[in-house]
């Protein structure tokens, strides 16, 4: 009898995390750039503390003139 550990699972369960991770990034990037503090500081915290780096910067207001306050939260609305 053989005993075999499912090493692919642990694979498998890495790379999403890798890519949970990764998501938080860019997430934070982008929402500390659309503030107007810059990606910098976005990147690290999301790096840093991952999905919680996010949630974060969804709190932090935004400085005046950067293009949250001035086009929106999303570009991509369209005022009718």
């Amino acid at each position: 009898m053989t005993f075999s550990v499912p090493i692919a699972n642990v694979g498998v369960l890495a790379l999403y995390l890798l890519f949970i991770w990764l998501a938080a990034a860019i997430a934070g990037a982008y929402l500390s750039q659309r503030k107007g503090y810059g990606e910098k500081a976005g990147l690290a915290s999301g790096l840093l503390l991952s999905v919680v780096g996010v949630v974060v910067w969804l709190f932090i207001p935004a400085k005046q003139g950067s293009d949250w306050k001035v086009v929106g939260p999303m570009p991509w609305q369209r005022e009718n």
